[in-house]
């Protein structure tokens, strides 16, 4: 089988895995991966096994900027934009790319190709699978040209009319399940990147402000990277400084 051969030929020298007649253990229906999951799949596979993955876990709190979000939606009703919480963690990526360049780079055998563009890729679902539409220049443009252009290639997403340089291209991608839940989790680099940011569900937490706790809305942030390009002091600034500007977005200006 198909899982059979991928075992064998990653690793030589390792067995491959059993055939395995499920229908022995009771009724079962087989369908086909689809285009996008075959080729996602092996993507996902190479990166995962070829790149030395690491993650470091860290919080934002995004309690003022929720509320300025909400304005904004609210002042801009009529134009029909919605401005969602991943523009602005967008244009803090781009910020913190500025700060951090290796994070915005990619390997080229022994040679480090350092970016000074800003494409950034958002992980989209989509019923036929996983693809991540890259925007480009998120430099050169605001959150509500960015949540335009989001909106624009997610559409194209789900109606399966993504081409092939709509998702090309990423410096870094981005991996929301703020829609679904969670906490934490490990999202895979999306080669040649170097680095991947995932986020979950934010969550309402008292937090100790130094006389009382009060409530205030938190986001978890999972950053994956490559260990050759990166270590460990210099992923743990960037989720620093990251959380930092979703906590005063007026420092993107700084």
């Amino acid at each position: 089988p198909a899982g059979g051969a991928a075992g064998g030929g990653a690793f030589p020298g390792l067995l491959p895995w059993p055939k395995v007649d499920f229908e022995k253990f009771g009724p079962v229906e087989r369908k086909d991966l689809s285009r996008i999951k075959k080729i996602s799949g092996a993507n996902l596979h190479r990166n995962w096994v070829t790149i030395p993955h690491v993650t470091n876990h860290d919080d934002a709190d995004i309690t003022e900027l929720e509320a300025f979000r909400v304005q904004l939606n609210k002042e801009n009703e009529k134009s029909g934009i919605k401005v969602t919480m991943l523009a602005f963690m967008i244009k803090a990526t781009v910020a913190a790319l500025k700060k951090f360049p290796e994070f915005n780079a990619s390997l080229d055998g022994d040679t480090l190709v350092l970016k000074n563009y800003f494409h950034i890729g958002f992980a989209a679902d989509t019923p036929n699978g996983l693809v991540v539409p890259v925007i480009r220049d998120c430099d050169k443009k605001g959150i509500f040209q960015i949540s335009q252009e989001m909106s624009e290639l997610a559409k194209k997403a789900r109606d399966g009319k993504l081409g092939p340089a709509d998702m090309t291209g990423g410096c870094f991608s981005i991996s929301s399940l703020g829609g679904i839940g969670g906490t934490y989790f490990t999202p895979i680099i999306n080669a040649p990147e170097v680095a991947i940011m995932g986020v979950c569900k934010s969550q309402t937490r008292p937090v100790w402000d130094g006389k009382q706790f009060a409530p205030r809305l938190i986001l978890p942030l999972s950053l994956s990277w490559d260990h050759r390009v990166i270590d460990g002091a210099a992923a743990a600034r960037f989720n620093v400084y990251f959380a930092s500007l979703l906590a005063d977005f007026r420092r993107i200006a700084l």
